[in-house]
């Protein structure tokens, strides 16, 4: 399957910039000791590592289908199954970050709050439209599924840009090094800088 093997492989080479939101919570920790803070933080990162791990199984997924010389119904198969969990990841991130509520003693943590669900779950609808994309491609005709796998993966390559900022703005100060001291956040913080150094 020649016509459709170099684009599912920019489709994978997209992907190893990675689907994953929580890049930025590596680095300091030394929380000052706000136990409302740390609740909130607790309740923001034990919910990360399940949909890390959907997020980044599907990234896989897409990997292997553009490594296997597929037909192009697999790859379809398998990137609209993987486009479909990442947008159920983002969701149920961004439903973390809504029932934990406004981060406490944080300036502006409101709109910081508001923006990372509104950020969240954008992505997560970006993420269920790739997946109609990849449904309406044409199988039968090679060049027109490869065209389309080539918007797809371009399209791919903001969206994978998105995930990694989503979270940025309320992930600053306390609320930073409140996140960066909960067990949850650190094993996905540790399964990130894992990934990055094998892609």
């Amino acid at each position: 399957m020649e016509g459709t093997k170099p684009v599912n492989k920019k489709l994978a080479a997209v992907l190893s910039g990675g689907a994953v939101l929580v890049l930025a919570l590596t680095g300091c920790g030394g929380d000052d000791g706000n136990k409302e803070l740390d609740a909130w933080a607790k309740k923001v990162c034990d919910a990360l590592p399940a949909q890390d791990a959907k997020v980044d199984a599907a990234n896989a997924a897409i990997k292997q289908a553009a490594t296997d010389d597929n037909a192009p119904a697999n790859v379809q198969k398998t990137d609209s199954q993987a486009f479909q969990d990442m947008s159920d990841a983002y969701a149920a991130l961004a439903q973390a970050v809504q029932k934990a509520g406004t981060p406490p003693d944080v300036e502006g943590g409101e709109k910081k709050q508001k923006d990372a669900v509104t950020a969240l779950t954008t992505l997560s609808t970006s993420y269920a439209d790739l997946k109609k994309q990849v449904d309406e491609l044409n199988i039968k005709d090679q060049a027109k599924f490869a065209d389309g796998l080539a918007d797809i993966a371009t399209q791919l390559g903001t969206l994978s840009k998105t995930g990694n900022t989503a979270l940025q703005n309320l992930e600053q100060g306390d609320v930073k090094n409140a996140m960066a001291e909960q067990d949850s956040c650190k094993k996905v913080a540790a399964s990130a800088s894992a990934r990055a150094t094998t892609s």
